[in-house]
């Protein structure tokens, strides 16, 4: 194959995909790999955070997103290999495409008990001299606008659901340690 035709198929190839963005999530308190800011900690437990929800946007959903999720998961928690939940919420319309800090929820979201046994964000608070944890934020484009899950749908069942229906997902992880 001569340069010409690489280019041709380096063309055809650019054309087939469309430039589509990937979808993505950001936000403007949480830098990618950085420390996690105490307004975002948890208040309680032995911690003093201001428990604050960090600003969340994402662009690029998949089409045929029908809803989004955001799931905010610590894989490093002391549980036995089970991690810790600390925010899911479900049924957030397609429309959505970010949550300001202290969010409040758009009409039509669910929010799921998360392993502080309540529903609503749980900022991070690891165990006093744990090495730093890594707190997963990942928002997910769903092909159901409402999930069909029970009153008392646990985290684990949610993660499970959410998986189930979803068309893409992007992550966003942030680092905090005491």
């Amino acid at each position: 194959m001569n340069w010409k035709s690489w280019i041709g198929a380096g063309a055809l190839l650019a054309a087939a995909c469309g430039g589509a963005a990937a979808f993505e999530l950001k936000s403007a308190d949480i830098a990618p790999g950085a420390t996690i800011a105490d307004t975002f900690v948890f208040k309680g437990f032995g911690c003093a955070g201001g428990n604050l929800s960090p600003a969340l946007d994402w662009s690029g959903a998949p089409e045929g997103t029908q809803s989004f999720a955001l799931l905010v998961h610590d894989p490093d928690a002391p549980t036995g290999g089970a991690g810790f939940w600390h925010w899911v919420v479900t049924d957030i319309p397609a429309s959505v495409h970010s949550l300001p800090r202290g969010a409040k929820l758009p009409d039509g979201a669910r929010e799921i008990a998360t392993d502080f046994g309540a529903p609503g964000y749980g900022g991070p608070c690891p165990p006093q001299g744990d090495k730093p944890h890594h707190y997963n934020f990942t928002i997910y484009a769903l092909k159901s606008a409402k999930l069909d899950l029970p009153p008392n749908a646990t985290a684990s069942l949610t993660g499970f659901v959410v998986n189930a229906n979803a068309l893409a997902k992007s992550t966003l992880t942030g680092v905090y340690g005491r």
